[in-house]
């Protein structure tokens, strides 16, 4: 696994988990950076109480649509990495809210196109130079997540040769449109970051009882990132540029 880990909206849900199974391994990173939008607030004891715990963990403040945010979390970062390159790049946090062909609007698109698209694109374009520095320093390994990595979070619901399979249960239209363009991101960093040594690829983690998956969900999220965290392990050169799910298939685009 990756030494050094960023991983975004680790508050809850498949973000804190991930920090949780990582750090809880028998040969941890050796650095968690793990962000969130307001680390003094009540709903992050959690992750506070782990990262008390854990030294490795570091907790980070940021929100990805605010480019001084990211500024101020690259800053803060790359004090800790002290020269360090940063190997993996986790693009978790995102919203879904309820959204269909009759109620969706402009603001809702640009909402949400904002948190899904613009954020993780804007998080990768800063710390850019860190996940280079890191291949650079690796240059011996093939592409994996242990050289330098960017993984976006996505979904099936993404994936338009899917779409008539689900639409009419799960319609969520400003979602599914703003994953579609995730995947396309995953795309074009694969080929525009190919020649920096980065692997770089679109993840579905799983129908998940989140508080955006729901209850009804069949996937626990221990269940989800065990998974996801053995997938990070296995990826190499030949998965850079597409969508997999928590147990390593492809989904088609």
């Amino acid at each position: 696994m990756a030494e050094r880990i960023l991983i975004t909206g680790c508050n809850r849900g498949i973000g804190y988990e991930l920090v949780q199974q990582l750090i809880e391994q028998r040969s941890p990173p050796k650095q968690i950076f793990a962000t969130c939008r307001d680390p003094s607030s009540p709903q992050n004891k959690k992750l506070n109480d782990l990262a008390a715990k854990y030294p490795k963990v570091v907790v980070i403040k940021l929100e990805t649509t605010d480019a001084n945010s990211v500024k101020e979390a690259v800053k803060e970062v790359e004090k800790h990495l002290n020269g360090s390159g940063l190997n993996l790049l986790i693009n978790n946090a995102g919203i879904m809210p309820d959204s269909t062909l009759e109620s969706a609007d402009s603001a809702d698109f640009l909402n949400v196109y904002n948190t899904n698209v613009v954020g993780p694109f804007l998080l990768a374009k800063a710390f850019l130079p860190f996940l280079k520095k890191a291949a650079a320093e690796n240059q011996w390994k093939p592409f994996s997540c242990s050289k330098s990595a960017i993984i976006n979070v996505s979904t099936l619901l993404g994936s338009i040769e899917k779409t008539p399979e689900s639409f009419c249960a799960f319609p969520m239209l400003s979602y599914r449109c703003s994953k579609a363009a995730l995947n396309m991101l995953a795309q074009c960093q694969s080929v525009g970051y190919k020649k920096d040594g980065i692997l770089c690829t679109a993840l579905h983690p799983g129908w998940v009882q989140t508080d955006l998956g729901g209850p009804n969900a069949p996937l626990t999220v221990k269940q989800s990132v065990q998974g996801i965290v053995k997938v990070l392990g296995s990826l190499s050169e030949k998965h850079s540029g597409i969508l997999m799910d928590w147990e390593g298939n492809v989904v088609p685009w």
